[in-house]
C-alpha cells in the first residue's frame, strides 16, 4: 500500500509539498483535549457562552451550517477555513462519518471485500444524526459514536460534544433527509471536479485507512460514483451557496463568513446584564437556607472579611466555615427511618440517607477549596469539576471544561462555589448539570457568601435548586462585587493578585 501511495503522490502532488500533510480536522474526541486546532488558531469545542436567558431556559439556538458535497470534495477544508475566518471561539465541527450504521456480520464481510455500499443513504443513521443536531442546537451535550474505517465498525468509546455559537455539520449526505434539512440554517455545497475527488480519495484511503489501490478503485466505480450521480449531485439545488473549486474559492468563503457574522449579531445575549435588572426586590426564596448566625459563625466572618487578616488565618477560618456549611447542607438531604442493633443487643431507631450516591462538583478555581471539607464528612464522595471563565471583553461567563461522573444523573449533587454575586457562573453550572440529566431538586448550591442578587437569579431560574450559604449580603456594586463582601476569595486564598475588574464570584471564573 505504501508503493501505491507513493505513485499517487506523483500523480497528484500535494499543494505546498514542503509543509507536512494536512490532517483531517475532527471534533473533540474522548482522548483529545477540548480543542479544535487549525493551521492558524486553536478553538475551544467543549463549551460556550450562556445558552439560556435569565429565566434559565433556552434563548436563541446555535447557528447550524450544513456542508454537503461529494466524497473528498474538500468539505472539511472549507469548514476549517470558515472557522478561521469567523474568529468565533465556540465552534462544533460534526462529521457525518461518525454516524455510519452498525453493520451485521454479513455486511462486515461485504465491507472487507469492498462490496458494501457506504455511499448510500441507508448506510447512515439519520435518526441519530437528527437527534444529535437537535440537542446540540439547544446547547445540550451529546455523545458521538467513534467510527473505525479500518474495521468498518463503531468503537466502544464515545466522544462528547457541547453546544456552540456555530455548529458545522459536514457529510456527503448532509442534504439527503427532509428532517435534517430543517435543522440547517445555511446550506453550502462544495463542488469539486470528479477527477480531483477520485485522486484525493485514493490517497486518503490508502494512506489513512489501509486500503489497496485496486479495492479503492473498485469501490469508487461500483458505489461512489453512481451514488454521487444519484443522491449527492441532485442535492446541489437545495444549497443556499455553491462553492466551486472548494477551498480555492476564497471569495465564496468570505461571503459565507459575512453572512454568518450578521446572523450571530442578531443572536447576541447578555445574561449578566439581564440578571442585574431581573426579578430583584423580592423576598428571599424558600429554597434558601442560611447557616444560623451564631457568635462563632459571626466571629469567623469577621476574621475572613477583615482586609488585615493574614493569608494563613484567612485559609484556616475559611476551612472552618466550609466544614460547617457542608455539615449543614448534608442535613438537608433526604433521610429515611431504619433500625439497627446496638452492641448491647437493643434496637435503635435511626435514620439513613435515602439517595443512591452523593457527588461533589466544584466550580474552578475557588470552588475546589471546598472539596477537602466535603471529603472529610462524606465518605467515598465522588468529585467532578467545571471550569467557567469570564470573557474580559463581554463580561459573560464561558464554559471551558468539565469532568463529571458518567452516571451523575442518579446522584444528589453538591455544587460548590465560594462566592456568588450576580449568579451568572452558578446558573451556568446548574444549567450544565441539568443538561447532564441531574434532576433540579437534587442540586444543592453551596457558597460561603452570596449577594441577594445571586440568590434571586438562581432561585428564579431554578426554583427547585436548594441554595445553602453562611451569609447573604444585600448589595452588589457597579463592578458586580458583593458589598460589604469578602474581597476576591480565590486570590486571598491562593495568594494571587486579581485584576481590578474581577468581581467576587469571578475568582471562581478565572484561573
Amino acid at each position: 500500500s505504501s508503493s501505491s501511495a507513493e505513485s499517487l503522490d506523483r500523480l497528484y502532488p500535494a499543494v505546498g509539498s514542503t509543509k507536512p500533510p494536512r490532517k483531517r480536522t475532527t471534533s473533540q474526541c474522548k482522548s483529545e483535549p477540548p480543542l479544535l486546532r487549525t493551521s492558524k488558531r486553536t478553538i475551544y469545542t467543549a463549551g460556550r457562552p450562556p445558552w439560556y436567558n435569565e429565566h434559565g431556559t433556552q434563548s436563541k439556538e446555535a447557528f447550524v451550517i450544513g456542508l454537503g458535497g461529494g466524497s473528498a470534495s474538500g468539505k472539511t477544508t472549507v469548514a476549517t477555513m470558515i472557522i478561521e475566518a469567523l474568529d468565533v471561539p465556540w465552534v462544533v465541527l460534526l462529521s457525518m462519518d461518525s454516524f455510519y450504521k452498525v453493520l451485521t456480520k454479513q455486511q462486515q464481510e461485504q465491507a472487507a471485500s469492498n462490496d458494501f455500499n457506504f455511499d448510500h443513504p441507508d448506510a447512515f443513521d439519520f435518526d441519530l444524526i437528527i437527534a444529535t443536531l437537535k440537542k446540540l442546537k439547544q446547547g445540550k451535550s451529546v455523545k458521538i459514536p467513534i467510527y473505525d474505517f479500518t474495521t468498518h465498525s463503531r468503537k466502544k468509546e464515545w466522544k462528547t460534544l457541547y453546544g456552540a455559537n456555530v455548529i458545522i455539520f459536514e457529510g456527503i449526505m448532509a442534504f439527503a433527509d427532509k428532517e435534517l434539512l430543517k435543522l440547517l440554517d445555511l446550506k453550502i455545497f462544495v463542488d469539486t471536479d470528479s477527477d480531483i475527488r477520485l485522486v484525493r480519495r485514493l490517497r486518503r484511503d490508502i494512506s489513512e485507512r489501509g486500503r489497496d489501490i485496486e479495492g479503492v478503485i473498485k469501490q469508487y466505480n461500483k458505489f461512489v460514483k453512481p451514488a454521487f450521480d444519484q443522491y449527492i449531485q441532485p442535492t446541489m439545488r437545495l444549497a443556499d451557496i455553491v462553492v466551486p473549486r472548494g477551498s480555492g474559492n476564497t471569495v465564496a468563503i468570505d461571503l459565507i463568513v459575512q453572512h454568518v457574522h450578521s446572523q450571530l449579531e442578531e443572536r447576541e445575549l447578555s445574561v449578566r446584564a439581564a440578571l442585574a435588572s431581573a426579578h430583584q426586590c423580592h423576598p428571599l426564596p424558600q429554597t434558601l437556607s442560611v447557616l444560623k448566625s451564631t457568635p462563632q459563625v459571626r466571629g469567623m466572618h469577621t476574621i475572613i472579611r477583615n482586609k488585615e487578616t493574614s493569608r494563613d488565618e484567612f485559609i484556616f477560618y475559611s476551612k472552618r466555615l466550609m466544614r460547617l456549611l457542608i455539615e449543614h447542607a448534608l442535613s438537608l438531604l433526604p433521610f429515611q427511618s431504619c433500625t439497627v442493633q446496638t452492641p448491647q443487643g437493643h434496637d435503635y431507631e435511626g435514620r439513613t440517607y435515602s439517595g443512591k450516591q452523593i457527588t461533589g462538583v466544584s466550580i474552578l478555581r475557588a470552588g475546589e477549596t471546598m472539596e477537602p471539607a466535603l471529603r472529610a464528612v462524606c465518605k467515598d464522595v465522588r468529585i467532578g469539576t467545571i471550569l467557567i471563565q469570564t470573557n474580559c471583553n463581554t463580561g459573560e461567563p464561558e464554559l471551558h471544561y468539565l469532568r463529571l461522573p458518567k452516571d451523575i444523573s442518579e446522584d444528589h449533587v453538591i455544587l460548590m462555589d465560594c462566592t456568588v454575586s450576580t449568579g451568572a457562573a452558578a446558573m451556568m453550572a446548574v444549567r450544565v448539570l441539568l443538561d447532564h440529566d441531574v434532576p433540579e431538586d437534587k442540586i444543592f448550591l453551596l457558597s460561603l457568601l452570596m449577594a441577594e442578587m445571586g440568590v434571586h437569579s438562581v432561585a428564579y431560574a431554578f426554583p427547585r435548586v436548594k441554595i445553602i450559604t453562611t451569609a447573604v449580603d444585600k448589595k452588589v456594586n457597579d463592578l458586580f462585587r458583593i458589598i460589604p463582601g469578602i474581597g476576591n476569595f480565590g486570590d486571598r486564598y491562593f495568594g494571587t493578585d486579581a485584576p481590578p475588574d474581577w468581581s467576587d464570584d469571578e475568582d471562581a471564573l478565572s484561573t
